[in-house]
C-alpha cells in the first residue's frame, strides 16, 4: 500500500509540459527544457558551393559560441575592391534557431553571392535558459570578435585580406532584427566600441518588437509560419522575469523605454511583408524614427508573409529585396 501511495505521489509531482513550440522547444513545469535538433519545417539545404564557400569559427569561449563565415568563391584579389562585411542575426523569437538551420544557411549563402559580401552569422544564447539580454550581449560580443580580427596580426585567414572593415553592415531577421536594433543603440550610445571596424548601417527584416497593446496587424489572420500564440509564447519565455511585452528590450517606445531622440543612429533600412503580423510595429518604428529626424528607410513587400526571404532566398521577390539591400549598402558605404 505504501509503495502504491509513493507511486501515486511521484506521478502527481512529475513535471508536465507547459510550453511546446512544434517539438523543437519544450518547457516543463519544473523549469526544465528539452530541445530537439530537428528543423521544424521542410526546407532543403541549398548547394551554392560554386558561388560561395563557408566555414565555422569559435568567437566566444565562455559560452562556446560559434559563427559561420561565408564568402564569395571568387578570390578577393580578383575583385575590383575589398568586400563589405554583413552580419546576419537569425530569428526564432530569441528561443529557437541556429546558424546551422537550413533556412538561415540558405539565406546567408544568397546574401553572400547576391551582395558580393562576406557574411558573418553568429549563434547566441537562447531563452528560456538564457533570457534577454543574453542574446543581445552575445551579438555585441560577436562584433567585438570582428574588432579583434581587425586589430590582430594573426587574424582569421578569410578576413586577412580582401575585406573592408570600414564597410560593415548589421542585418537581422525577426528577433534578429530586434537584436540589430539593440546593437544600433549600443553603437550610437558609445557603449559598443569596435574601431577600427565601422558599422555603416543596419537592415531590420520584420523586426520582432512587442507591446502590451495589440496592433491591427497582430490581430489579423495567422500566417503560414507564424501566429499570435507564437508571438506571445516567445515574449513570455524570453523577456526578463517579471517583465511584459512593454519591456525596453521588446518595445522601443514602451512606457519605460529610454528616448531614442538624443542618439545619433546610423542609417537603418526596415523591410517587412505586407501580410505580416509584425507589419504595424515595423511601420510604426520607422515612422517614429523618421519623425525624430533619423536616417531611416521603410520598404514593404505587399502580400508577403513573415520569413519570405529567409525561407525562400532564391525566389523572385527575394531577388527584388537583394536589389534594395544592395542599393542601401552602396549608398551608405561612403
Amino acid at each position: 500500500m505504501a509503495k502504491k501511495r509513493f507511486c501515486e505521489m511521484d506521478h502527481f509531482h512529475a513535471p508536465h509540459l507547459v510550453d511546446d513550440f512544434q517539438g523543437v522547444l519544450q518547457v516543463f513545469s519544473d523549469g526544465s527544457v528539452r530541445r530537439s535538433s530537428t528543423f521544424p519545417f521542410h526546407i532543403p539545404l541549398h548547394d551554392d558551393s560554386a558561388a560561395v564557400v563557408w566555414k565555422d569559427c569559435l568567437f566566444q569561449n565562455h559560452h562556446n559560441l560559434h559563427l559561420r563565415l561565408y564568402k564569395p568563391a571568387v578570390s578577393p584579389a580578383k575583385s575590383k575592391s575589398n568586400l563589405p562585411i554583413l552580419y546576419f542575426f537569425h530569428g526564432g523569437g530569441f528561443c529557437v534557431g541556429s546558424r546551422t538551420w537550413p533556412n538561415c544557411h540558405n539565406c546567408c549563402l544568397r546574401l553572400a553571392s547576391g551582395l558580393g559580401a562576406v557574411v558573418v552569422a553568429p549563434d547566441f544564447r537562447l531563452a528560456p535558459e538564457h533570457r534577454l539580454p543574453a542574446a543581445v550581449e552575445d551579438a555585441a560580443s560577436s562584433l567585438k570578435w570582428l574588432q579583434a580580427q581587425a586589430l590582430s596580426e594573426d587574424c582569421e585567414e578569410w578576413l586577412s585580406e580582401g575585406v573592408d572593415f570600414g564597410r560593415v553592415f548589421v542585418m537581422g531577421d525577426s528577433s534578429g532584427g530586434n537584436m540589430a536594433h539593440q546593437v544600433a543603440l549600443q553603437v550610437a550610445a558609445g557603449w559598443l566600441e569596435v574601431a577600427p571596424v565601422r558599422v555603416r548601417g543596419f537592415v531590420l527584416m520584420a523586426p520582432f518588437f512587442g507591446g502590451t497593446v495589440r496592433t491591427k496587424s497582430e490581430e489579423g489572420p495567422s500566417e503560414t509560419f507564424l501566429n499570435l500564440e507564437h508571438l506571445d509564447r516567445f515574449w513570455r519565455l524570453s523577456i526578463p522575469e517579471g517583465g511584459t511585452a512593454d519591456h525596453p528590450l521588446a518595445n522601443p517606445f514602451g512606457p519605460t523605454s529610454p528616448s531614442l531622440e538624443p542618439l545619433k543612429l546610423s542609417p537603418i533600412l526596415v523591410v517587412v511583408g505586407g501580410n505580416e503580423l509584425l507589419k504595424d510595429r515595423a511601420e510604426q518604428y520607422a515612422k517614429r524614427l523618421k519623425e525624430m529626424g533619423k536616417e531611416i528607410e521603410y520598404v514593404e513587400f505587399k502580400e508577403e508573409e513573415h520569413g519570405f526571404f529567409l525561407n525562400d532566398p532564391y525566389s523572385e521577390v527575394a531577388n527584388e529585396l537583394l536589389l534594395v539591400i544592395k542599393h542601401f549598402i552602396t549608398q551608405k558605404s561612403y
